[in-house]
């Protein structure tokens, strides 16, 4: 039963740091792309990154190109989101996800291109 697990949430100023881990489990994250996805209250849920199996490639979506910073160790099965210069609007529910039956592309944004899901952390930023 392939599972996902997010941690590292919590409340930060405006300007600070955070960084998010992601643990798998019942499957093999080395062979599966993953996704880093957010949702802010009343708002659609975002594609934030995406980085592939090797680690190799990595896909940024441009509001946060330069802040934020995605990697992975496959060894520990899991991946990582560096957050850097966080901004109240970077306020959300921060999930992970992955496709453990392949993906068509090395990375992918489009949250239904992803079939295994975390359960979500809350990443809060002070103004």
């Amino acid at each position: 039963q392939p599972h996902l697990a997010e941690s590292g949430g919590g409340l930060v100023q405006s300007g600070g740091s955070l960084t998010l881990s992601c643990t798998a489990s019942g499957f093999t994250l080395g062979d599966s792309a993953v996704g880093w996805f957010r949702q802010a209250p009343g708002k659609e849920r975002e594609g934030v990154c995406s980085i592939s199996r090797d680690g190799q490639t990595q896909e940024y979506r441009v509001f946060v190109k330069d802040r934020f910073n995605v990697s992975r160790d496959n060894a520990k099965n899991q991946v990582y989101l560096q957050m850097d210069s966080l901004k109240p609007e970077d306020t959300a529910i921060y999930y992970c996800a992955a496709a453990p039956s392949g993906l068509g592309r090395p990375t992918t944004v489009r949250a239904r291109d992803y079939d295994v899901w975390g359960q979500g952390t809350q990443v809060t930023v002070s103004s």
